[in-house]
């Protein structure tokens, strides 16, 4: 017999059917008893009245125990009183696994426990209808993103993550020994998508792990995240790139948002297609900071609390929760960034911001050699030593481009509103934690 999932049973009213999922919960009234079943559909009501069942069916519910793995063979009845507005009425039910009770967290949602004690029974957190929802949502965002690169003209790429190149200096890399050598996590794709998408393909996008030797202690932060990553070639500025942005963003809410009403439901969010993200200078970005207290110099960046004041007034004023600031200082990016023409202060570079969490960095990456290696020297650099790999690219014809680098991950935190980062990650990975 095919098996039939919870969200379905009542497609197959009066029809036999066979269920299989884990025991969330038992419950018994005298001659009545109740099997809540779950599957990766959602629930699903088994009913056992005591005249209705073999006796043998009836008496084993009191030894299931939660989280059992079982399989229910019996009628599928209209219900409205039941989940789903469907029941089973059992002619069999085969105890395939019988769980340990009891279980070290609770995954029906009646009891909150503390997220480390989640992550460290992960496979069972993500039993609770919440969690899965979270992450059935996630992988749609993924598949999204993926949709939106295909369909604009960008080639999938897949680069190394043990590697010799850092983006800058090895201050933020995890070292690991290879065989008789000395090699890193790479910390990003960059040196690769600049290797291949001006170097070949134009345009070219990868969504891999990222690795940051940072001891973050944030909400936002992990030393190992889902990156996605683009670069595409002949742009005329880094306006372009934050074209890409957008329209990635937003073709990826949209997708969300029509294909997870259910998910969306569960969590109680609702998403909006932004129609616009405003495009602030940072010079003006902190001249509407100043009129509120909060006074930057030249060379200051944004930090966390400025651009949640900043999410603030423009929300205010642009009625959006997205917003770029572009024109970052030169003094806070790093040298492959382009500087304007006449403005040596200043970088063609760019963040994307959604209600105070910055979730992209990006800018147009300087093309030309000469120029290229100045600014690696100002930054105390010696490009073609130490870098003689990503150096070589800009020797045989680099065109203008540019790209930006997002989280998977921390996309997803701002989409649901989650207040963890570590809340989308099915296993999360910080200066303290590196298991399960």
């Amino acid at each position: 017999m095919k098996r039939v999932y919870a969200a379905d049973v009542l497609g197959e009213a009066n029809k036999p059917v066979l269920v299989q999922g884990w025991v969330q919960e038992t419950r018994t009234f005298g001659g009545l008893k109740f099997i809540i079943l779950k599957d990766r559909s959602g629930q699903i009501q088994i009913t056992l009245p005591k005249k209705e069942v073999k006796p043998e069916v009836f008496d084993m519910v009191d030894k299931i125990t939660k989280e059992s793995v079982i399989y229910v063979k019996g009628v599928a009845k209209k219900s409205e009183k039941a989940l789903m507005g469907a029941e089973v009425i059992p002619e069999t039910l085969e105890v395939i696994s019988l769980a340990d009770a009891p279980t070290p967290i609770d995954t029906s949602g009646k009891i909150e426990s503390d997220l480390s004690v989640r992550l460290d029974h992960r496979f069972l957190d993500v039993r609770n209808r919440k969690s899965t929802a979270i992450f059935t949502i996630r992988s749609k965002l993924f598949k999204a993103i993926v949709e939106y690169f295909d369909e604009n003209g960008f080639v999938n790429i897949n680069t190394p993550k043990l590697t010799t190149i850092g983006v800058e200096t090895g201050a933020e890399l995890f070292e690991v020994k290879y065989f008789d050598r000395k090699v890193y996590l790479a910390q990003s794709p960059q040196v690769y998508k600049q290797m291949f998408g001006p170097g070949a393909f134009e345009r070219v996008y990868e969504i891999a792990p990222v690795y940051r030797a940072e001891k973050s202690h944030t909400a936002q932060h992990l030393t190992e995240f889902i990156g996605v990553d683009f670069e595409q070639a002949f742009i005329e500025s880094e306006q372009d790139i934050m074209d890409t942005v957008e329209g990635m963003m937003r073709h990826a809410i949209k997708s969300v948002r029509d294909e997870c009403g259910e998910e969306l439901g569960v969590l109680k969010r609702k998403l909006e297609v932004p129609v616009t993200m405003p495009r602030i200078k940072m010079e003006e970005a902190k001249k509407m900071l100043a009129a509120k207290g909060y006074v930057l110099g030249p060379d200051d960046d944004l930090g966390a609390e400025e651009q949640e004041v900043l999410a603030n007034l423009v929300k205010e004023k642009f009625r959006s929760e997205f917003f770029f600031v572009y024109e970052y200082p030169f003094a806070v990016r790093p040298f492959y960034h382009m500087k304007p023409e006449g403005r040596p202060d200043i970088s063609k570079s760019f963040d994307l911001i959604w209600n105070g969490v910055e979730i992209a960095t990006g800018a147009q990456r300087e093309h030309r050699h000469s120029v290229l290696k100045q600014q690696a020297t100002d930054k105390g650099i010696d490009l073609d030593k130490q870098m003689a790999p990503y150096a070589e690219i800009f020797r045989y014809g680099c065109p203008p481009h540019g790209g930006t680098g997002l989280g998977l991950d921390r996309i997803t935190e701002c989409l649901l509103g989650l207040p963890n980062i570590r809340e989308c990650i099915l296993l999360p990975r910080d200066p303290e934690r590196i298991s399960p």
